[in-house]
């Protein structure tokens, strides 16, 4: 039988922005980090300072004075560090990675411990904000066969954090995880090809992206109210012909990528158009032939 999270004993295992945010968020929600390990013995000891009765250990010690302990490493570290580390049944190893199979947690299972996996789906860029950008996001969890009962304290974890729990099933990390940098920093490469195309035309990159953020954040919260199809705007949605085929020409005339890139999220669009119900099929197929033509 698991025993209750509020008498757990957790370890952090990396002190990284990610588990420097995690850890904190664990401490304020009265959960009992009782060690933190890093390969930067200042930085444990930095982060072990701000956690009540919290002390930096090596990755061995902090193990052996915990039961649920976090592995807050970067992925190709996983594996390699579960496999150094000495695990006792009754145990439970979780690593933060999106992209990561459990697999890379063998050796923990193997000596009897519980594992799984805890990726919240947050940017982590400042641990000081992302604590407070956790409540309402959502978090990854999954737990091998053999670890029910890990299941639930991830659950508790996720429920005291105010977090909404998405549940994988194995073998799908990597499509999870690359799928959710469309809506992260994938972002950023549409903004950036905007700020380029407008240097092209004489507006600063500065000036660009001011310009450019407050848009981005409307279409965001247009999404969370309407949904995808029902936030859709712009030419696309309304069936301009007429603009759509200028914004080729436009694009084309600069070089480079640039309508190729253009081209290929208005194909997206479509779907998002045929699902607002807003365009006949007829439109819908003249502006899908606009964007197969060529210069």
């Amino acid at each position: 039988m698991s025993r209750p999270l509020s008498t757990r004993r957790i370890a952090f295992i990396g002190a990284g922005r990610l588990g420097q945010t995690l850890a904190r968020a664990f401490s304020t929600e009265g959960l009992s980090v009782v060690a933190v390990a890093s390969r930067s013995a200042g930085s444990a000891k930095a982060l072990a300072a701000q956690l009540p009765d919290c002390r930096a250990m090596t990755a061995a010690e902090a193990v052996a004075a915990a039961d649920l302990i976090f592995l807050t490493v970067p992925d190709d570290g996983i594996a390699s560090l579960a496999a150094a580390l000495p695990w006792v049944p009754g145990q439970c190893a979780v690593h933060c990675s999106g992209a990561t199979e459990l697999t890379a947690l063998a050796a923990a299972a193997a000596a009897g411990a519980q594992i799984g996996g805890f990726h919240p789906l947050q940017i982590f860029s400042d641990p000081a904000r992302a604590i407070g950008l956790l409540a309402g996001s959502a978090v990854a969890i999954e737990v091998s066969a053999a670890s029910q009962a890990l299941l639930t304290d991830l659950q508790e974890v996720a429920s005291l954090l105010q977090m909404r729990p998405l549940h994988l099933q194995p073998g799908t990390r990597a499509a999870y995880h690359g799928a959710a940098s469309f809506a992260a920093s994938f972002l950023l490469s549409m903004l950036d090809e905007a700020t380029q195309v407008w240097g092209q035309i004489g507006l600063p990159p500065e000036a660009a992206l001011q310009a450019l953020l407050p848009l981005a954040r409307g279409t965001l919260d247009a999404a969370a109210a309407r949904g995808l199809a029902g936030a859709l705007s712009g030419p696309i949605s309304r069936g301009d012909h007429g603009v759509v085929a200028a914004h080729l020409q436009a694009f084309d005339r600069l070089g480079g990528r640039h309508g190729d890139f253009y081209r290929d999220l208005a194909r997206r669009q479509l779907g998002l158009a045929r699902a607002s119900g807003r365009l006949d099929e007829a439109a819908l197929q003249r502006l899908a032939a606009l964007l197969e033509s060529r210069p």
